[in-house]
């Protein structure tokens, strides 16, 4: 405890001399006709104040340019626009290229990193790289092999670079970064290799190592002040990171944190999720497994833990909870609250409190959600914030060698990484979601660096008497925890929404479709097949006083790993290849950017 508030003593004195604000950076964001960071803003709302392509006029829009990346992996994340210059990432070998959008999109320079291809079979679910971030006159890229390079935006130059794991041991990267005031926040993959899952704060400047909190260990690792830190509204106590774990086992924990960081300025908090427990056969690892499954809430300067909410305790379904935390600012039973709402893999709907960590709604988001009840809401009860699991669906109580049939949603949730968006004008939600069902059969694995970690054998289908695709792209209301509208899908929606000021939401399609709908009643407004699949996150900006919205295509991902990496056997993929096997009817592998505009 000694060793504990001394390192709090010195965090806080490091980040009280540290602590200012990044106004260039925050002026970039703020202004619509850019797209600094990959989530459009600290909020994490991906919405998007242009309205020049509204929703009278997107029915006319028309594609302005190409641009080729040379890798046919999935495409995840978007290009970032500063000034006159666009920023273009693309998988391993996670190629960055500048263009000057004011001569025609001419590459100014590129940044080939020098890999070892080792890496590649460590990556689980393909080799994407949710793309990259600016702050300071730095292009800043987290590598597959997890070094962290800040690149001159001007030439391509390394500025700095940092390694933030070792793939030896299975820890790579696919997330993007978080510029925050002097820091730039990076997170960490590897949880079906026993990697112990950390958030690290580099400095902006010179990539020196500011704090690393990890997802489990003892509150000296963790970062979590047993007498601060609350869970739920109580304080958490001592080494909560440890004592849900059996032996050593939380050494190899998992907990990644491979998803979306999100930021209020005024709170100071960083706000991101930490993904399943390893392995994934729940009898090798009894207890709760804290905090994997978990959203946190660190301070910006110190990485201290100011309260923390664990959404699927003692996981039995690899439901990571790394889904971004969407923040807003709404009214809620006649009071102004700040609010984070978070669609997990489970398949529930929270929203909370963000300053205090409040659980206010968990509802769930598809219909067929099956392996849990609900989540039960009253602060009085033992069972409070827990989901009420369903015996049938039920890995750990099925036990090992089991094939427990029929649990909804699969394994990849009912939503993965794909970002939400949120509009202010509507108060809605506009969620890509995967409707999926599997059968889970856990069994006993042994722990070996750099080796899966996994234990369980999936396979994943439609849900039976459902509308017979895979996917559905809803408008969801936070505060009755309630779907608007639906819009059923052939395949799982793996693109990311954007939510503009035209009244207008963007998505694509695995098939390879980006789409246009109404925000208010989900009209389909306007169409257009690109040359591949859709996982990427659709962004708009506009040069030359001209609004574009641009998106990269090329399929890939969980969903579409069969494609990317030419598996064929069904269980592959961890029984993504089986489920999404009629993919390559619809679609083929090829990185491509595509930029619409209205025409002149």
């Amino acid at each position: 405890m000694k060793r504990l508030l001394t390192l709090f003593a010195v965090l806080s004195m490091g980040g009280a001399q540290l602590a200012y604000a990044n106004p260039e950076l925050q002026k970039i964001i703020d202004d619509p006709n850019q797209w600094a960071i990959q989530t459009g803003d600290y909020a994490n709302q991906r919405y998007s104040k242009l309205d020049q392509i509204n929703k009278d006029n997107v029915g006319k829009m028309q594609v302005a340019w190409t641009f080729s990346t040379g890798v046919l992996r999935g495409h995840e994340g978007s290009p970032l626009v500063i000034g006159d210059m666009m920023y273009v990432h693309a998988p391993f070998p996670n190629t960055v290229f500048a263009l000057d959008l004011s001569k025609e999109g001419q590459i100014v320079w590129k940044y080939e990193p020098k890999q070892d291809a080792d890496v590649i079979p460590v990556m689980c679910c393909d080799t994407v790289n949710r793309g990259v971030a600016y702050a300071d006159g730095k292009i800043f890229l987290h590598q597959a092999d997890t070094t962290v390079v800040a690149l001159d935006a001007k030439t391509g130059k390394v500025v700095w670079s940092v390694k933030n794991g070792d793939p030896k041991k299975g820890e790579t990267n696919t997330a993007t970064v978080l510029p925050v005031k002097d820091k730039v926040i990076v997170g960490i993959s590897g949880g079906e290799f026993g990697v112990r899952g950390s958030v690290t704060a580099y400095s902006i400047a010179d990539g020196k190592l500011l704090w690393r909190g990890y997802s489990m260990g003892p509150d000296s690792d963790t970062l979590i002040d047993p007498e601060k830190t609350t869970h739920l509204g109580k304080p958490v106590g001592a080494d909560s990171g440890l004592n849900t774990w059996e032996g050593d086992q939380w050494k190899i924990g998992g907990g990644t944190t491979w998803g979306w960081y999100s930021y209020d300025a005024e709170e100071n908090l960083i706000y991101y999720g930490s993904g399943n427990p390893s392995t994934w056969n729940p009898s090798q690892r009894p207890g709760d497994n804290r905090w994997s499954m978990t959203i946190f809430a660190r301070d910006a300067d110190t990485g201290v833990a100011k309260w923390l909410y664990q959404m699927t305790p003692h996981d039995e379904w690899d439901y990571d909870g790394i889904n971004e935390m969407i923040l807003t600012e709404q009214e809620m039973d006649g009071k102004a609250r700040k609010l984070l709402t978070h669609f997990d893999r489970n398949g529930f709907g929270y929203t909370l409190d963000r300053v205090t960590g409040e659980l206010l709604v968990a509802e769930k988001y598809d219909p067929v959600v099956n392996w849990a009840t609900e989540v039960v809401m009253d602060p009085k009860s033992e069972q409070y914030g827990r989901p009420q699991v369903v015996a049938q669906y039920s890995t750990e109580q099925n036990g090992e060698d089991v094939n427990s049939t029929g649990i909804c949603p699969a394994a990849l949730g009912t939503k993965d990484q794909q970002p939400a968006a949120y509009s202010p004008k509507t108060e809605l939600f506009y969620v890509p979601t995967n409707h999926v069902c599997m059968d889970y059969e856990p069994f006993r694995v042994s722990y070996t660096a750099g080796q899966p970690y996994v234990g369980a054998t999936l396979s994943m289908y439609p849900p039976e008497g459902s509308h017979g695709g895979m996917g559905n792209f809803i408008a969801w209301d936070n505060k009755e925890g309630k779907i608007k509208w639906s819009l059923p899908e052939k395949f799982s929606v793996w693109s990311g929404a954007l939510a503009t000021a035209g009244d207008v939401v963007f998505y694509g399609t695995l098939e390879g479709y980006l789409k246009a709908v109404d925000s208010n009643t989900g009209k389909e407004l306007y169409r257009f097949k690109t040359p591949s699949g859709i996982i990427g996150n659709v962004m708009t900006y506009t040069h030359g006083g001209k609004q574009y919205v641009a998106v990269l295509s090329g399929v890939g991902g969980w969903a579409g790993i069969g494609l990317a990496a030419g598996l064929t056997n069904p269980t592959e993929g961890l029984g993504a290849v089986g489920g999404y096997a009629a993919l390559s009817d619809y679609t083929a592998l090829g990185g491509t950017l595509t930029v619409f505009s209205l025409p002149n």
